[in-house]
């Protein structure tokens, strides 16, 4: 099947004989209508079933909330790395613990924003307020409220050009609509969102509404992030996942040149077949490896549990601290005590014993402010938020 480009290009200026042009999509749906046969259909199937399998499995966690904040904050590092931002999910903890990473303040800020903005996000979905463009907006302005981009505008939709790489608009890679064309490409994608009349099935059109949140780039800063959470807020909303528990970043971040290509094919030639089978390959494959972490985890929890109950007398504070980490795989004693209600030499001691097991790895030798690590749990957790070079 053959389709033309999926919108036009305007004259956006000419400065001498350099012409600069945005593109404008066309509303969705494509024409002709996508074919879901053969591989294509093939690979939503599995996408859908690895998606029941990780929602499924969540029923089965002792507590979901603790995997939740995890989850979170994984695809909150791996999303701000997109961006050129080189922090870990260890050095986020660090800074939630009170401590000084050694990296700028901005880029932690950065990672809080996107956590606050997606936490804000699901909340409002929760409470029945529909994915729309003003929420869409909303959680811009979460995001971007404090730091790097605090200047361009949060929360509203851009009234002046942008573009994607290169200096200027006219040596640029993309440049997007002009700036009097965002509203209404934005009011045509809300309008798609909403409508139940098509055939088109939930995870086609969420990966079709991705690809034209980006094209369109309605804020100054920003998109990128806003796209990506929106996957996982479509994937809530639609009743496809209880929660968040995805992070959907990972595979972007690891075939981020093909997904740039594929977005630009969609543009220039209206392939979105091709954007649809990585988009899906990507759920499919997230959310089988989100599985595979969930049940690491909950071995190594109740492996480690066991281990501590055999210990004997001082099995229950080290229970409790373990408990504790769990939750918090990065905590100081101070800050551990304060949690289960335990004195500091009691803290102590069940670290110490929990060091002993091979559980529990300080990180700091000093006699204050010591600060220790459930270092198998973080090391499954930081599995994909290595940096990758030239990021940016």
């Amino acid at each position: 099947m053959k389709r033309k480009q999926t919108g036009q290009y305007t004259t956006i200026s000419t400065v001498g004989d350099e012409i600069c042009r945005g593109f404008v999509p066309y509303p969705l749906p494509p024409k002709p209508a996508i074919q879901m046969s053969g591989r294509l259909q093939d690979i939503h199937d599995q996408a859908l079933l690895a998606l029941g399998r990780l929602d499924s499995v969540t029923m089965l966690l002792p507590d979901t909330f603790l995997f939740l904040y995890m989850y979170i904050r994984k695809e909150a590092v791996l999303s701000s790395q997109i961006e050129g931002t080189q922090s870990s999910l260890s050095e986020l903890l660090l800074f939630e613990d009170e401590q000084r990473p050694q990296i700028p303040q901005d880029e932690i800020k950065d990672i809080l924003n996107y956590v606050s903005a997606i936490e804000y996000g699901l909340e409002r979905i929760q409470k029945g307020f529909p994915l729309s463009l003003r929420l869409i907006r909303e959680i811009h302005s979460v995001l971007l409220r404090k730091g790097r981009g605090s200047e361009k505008n949060p929360g509203e939709f851009r009234t002046s050009q942008n573009w994607i790489s290169g200096s200027r608009p006219g040596n640029a890679i993309f440049v997007p609509p002009p700036p009097e064309k965002v509203l209404e490409c934005m009011g045509s994608l809300e309008l798609f969102m909403h409508d139940r009349s098509s055939n088109i099935q939930a995870l086609v059109k969420i990966a079709m509404i991705h690809a034209q949140f980006e094209t369109i780039h309605p804020f100054l800063d920003g998109n990128g992030r806003v796209g990506r959470l929106l996957i996982t807020l479509l994937l809530c909303s639609e009743g496809m996942l209880k929660q968040p528990l995805l992070y959907p970043s990972l595979y972007m971040k690891s075939h981020r040149q093909e997904y740039y290509d594929l977005l630009q094919a969609i543009r220039n030639e209206g392939d979105w077949e091709k954007w649809i089978l990585f988009f899906l390959t990507g759920i499919s494959e997230t959310a089988t490896q989100a599985v595979e972490t969930v049940q690491r985890l909950v071995t190594l929890f109740k492996n480690d549990h066991e281990k501590i109950q055999a210990t004997g007398r001082t099995a229950g504070s080290a229970l409790r601290v373990h408990e504790v980490l769990q939750k918090n795989p990065i905590m100081a004693i101070s800050r551990i005590a304060k949690t289960t209600a335990l004195s500091i030499p009691t803290v102590t001691t069940a670290l110490n014993t929990l060091v002993e097991m091979g559980i529990v790895i300080e990180t700091t030798k000093r006699k204050r402010a010591r600060r220790f690590a459930y270092n198998e749990y973080l090391k499954i957790l930081n599995e994909g938020t290595e940096i990758i070079a030239d990021s940016k």
